[in-house]
């Protein structure tokens, strides 16, 4: 059996909590920490410091602690930092929503997660509110006033001063949900040692220098946004300033205000750095590395970007199950076209899907990875923690893969079925599952197809029932209630029947073949 290493020197392990680790990076108090980027309003370490132990003496005075789960509806904003690691510094657990769900979507991830309480924003208020019916949530707090709620000032108490004691390489510190083929999104269980680690291991790799600044788009909500962004650049004495939502002439203007000399991006945002008219008229000069992540982007596209810029696009590989990264590029040292060389502490295998056979350098097969980013499972679902981790440890990302002599991995395909949009998950049974809920609709599939800018698109195909007279806007309109707008198909192909195998699995390959044939 072939195990691929790193070739970069192991991590030690620390029994750390991720909120400690952060917290080292905080001492200089004075500090500007985060910018708002669209105010440009200003956080100075010492009061995101403060500002967590006073969340979290606030959380413990109503109870919340080890056992409890805080959900967060919230965009990035500075305020994010404070509820995520008031959360972690009271011992609690952490469950980071999408702030673009829809009621039922959140309804779900709260019951899920077993949610106690939920903070969110004002303009979020009545979705909150419709979301958390019939789930634990007992208390919802807005930063500001909405009907139904309490303002998030309420929830400051008195300074927590030491760390709630934790089980660090046991307890969950954070629920992200990652959808799955079969249905609704997992709650992915990650540690206080997953986050740490995965922190340690990135920065072994690619340092970060005391006071550089980046600009955060990438949602904190999302594993590649909270990891890299969030609690990275602040562990190594950064800072981050917040976008909330990605606008392409604010990320380019932050980019030049402050001399950001590092960026990280997803294929898309690469694409628009490679293409768009917008990025001429701003002084990207400081720039020196463009990292990319979340889907695999061209070696064509990557030499766009540093062609234009002058700078290095580099990418990594990474899921939400491995904290996120398990592969990375140290600067300077790309390979157009690879996702990077293996993470520090980091083991992989590459295994033939039908035959289980161990494979080396050259060879295509799964890649399953071991190391101390990995998660402990799904929650609530022990039949897909099982299908997806060995018991010895080892992850079965679902990739399709190979490793050149070098130690560099290149992503062929997928074994699952997940479409990957702008960097977000999927799953086409949970789309499908509400086509078929479509009144005048008999049957659906859903298969992913290429697409310039988002990297992948949904598209659909339908039965109509005998009789229907049913229209695309209608469908439409009908799953724009039910899922968030980057899950919706954005072509409607009607078919007389969906093709299947003999025991029912639908044929996407067979669907696809009739797009391009």
């Amino acid at each position: 059996m072939t195990i691929f290493t790193s070739p970069f020197k192991n991590i030690t392990l620390r029994d750390v909590t991720i909120t400690e680790r952060v917290l080292e990076g905080l001492t200089e108090r004075g500090r500007d920490a985060m910018i708002d980027g669209p105010s440009g309003r200003r956080v100075t370490a010492g009061e995101l410091t403060d500002g967590t132990r006073a969340v979290a003496g606030g959380l413990r005075q109503r109870g919340i602690g080890p056992g409890s789960v805080v959900a967060i509806l919230l965009p990035n904003l500075p305020e994010y930092f404070l509820c995520f690691h008031g959360a972690a510094w009271a011992g609690a657990t952490v469950t980071t929503v999408n702030p673009t769900y829809t009621a039922a979507e959140l309804h779900h991830q709260l019951q899920d997660a077993g949610a106690d309480i939920l903070i969110t924003l004002p303009a979020f208020a009545e979705t909150a509110r419709a979301g958390a019916e019939g789930t634990a949530v007992r208390e919802i707090f807005t930063l500001g006033e909405a009907p139904g709620t309490t303002p998030f000032a309420e929830l400051m108490g008195p300074p927590l001063a030491e760390q709630v004691r934790v089980d660090v390489a046991r307890d969950s510190l954070v629920l992200p949900y990652s959808s799955g083929t079969t249905g609704l999104p997992k709650g992915v269980m990650l540690t206080h040692r997953n986050l740490v680690a995965n922190v340690d291991q990135a920065l072994s790799v690619r340092a970060i220098e005391p006071g550089e600044w980046t600009v955060g788009f990438l949602p904190f909500f999302h594993i590649y946004g909270m990891t890299v962004l969030m609690n990275l650049y602040l562990a190594a004495g950064g800072g981050v300033v917040t976008m909330p939502r990605f606008d392409l002439e604010l990320f380019l203007r932050l980019i030049q205000d402050h001399r950001t000399k590092q960026v990280y991006v997803v294929p898309p945002v690469a694409l628009a750095l490679a293409k768009h008219p917008l990025v001429e008229r701003y002084d990207l000069s400081a720039l020196r590395f463009v990292f990319s992540g979340a889907a695999p982007l061209g070696a064509p596209l990557s030499n766009a970007v540093e062609a234009r810029l002058g700078a290095r696009c580099e990418q990594g590989y990474g899921m939400t199950e491995m904290s996120p990264v398990s592969h990375v590029t140290a600067p300077t040292r790309g390979r157009a076209g690879s996702a990077g060389q293996t993470a520090p502490s980091t083991e992989c295998r590459i295994v033939d899907p039908a035959t289980g056979r161990g494979l080396g350098a050259g060879e295509e097969g799964e890649l399953w990875v071991r190391g101390p980013q990995v998660m402990t499972g799904y929650l609530n679902n022990p039949g897909a923690t099982a299908a997806s981790l060995s018991p010895d440890g080892w992850l079965r990302t679902g990739d399709i893969a190979a490793f050149d002599d070098d130690g560099y991995l290149f992503i062929r395909d997928r074994l699952k079925e997940l479409i990957k949009v702008k960097g977000f998950q999927v799953a086409p049974a949970e789309v499908e599952a509400e086509l078929q809920s479509c009144p005048g609709l008999a049957d659906a599939a859903v298969v992913g197809i290429p697409d310039e800018e988002a990297g992948e698109v949904p598209v659909a195909f339908i039965v109509l029932a005998p009789g229907a007279t049913i229209g695309a806007d209608e469908v439409i309109a009908h799953l724009s209630s039910r899922l968030a707008h980057y899950k919706l198909p954005r072509a409607l192909h009607v078919v007389d029947a969906i093709p299947k195998s003999a025991s029912g699995k639908i044929l996407r390959r067979v669907l696809r073949a009739g797009l391009v044939g």
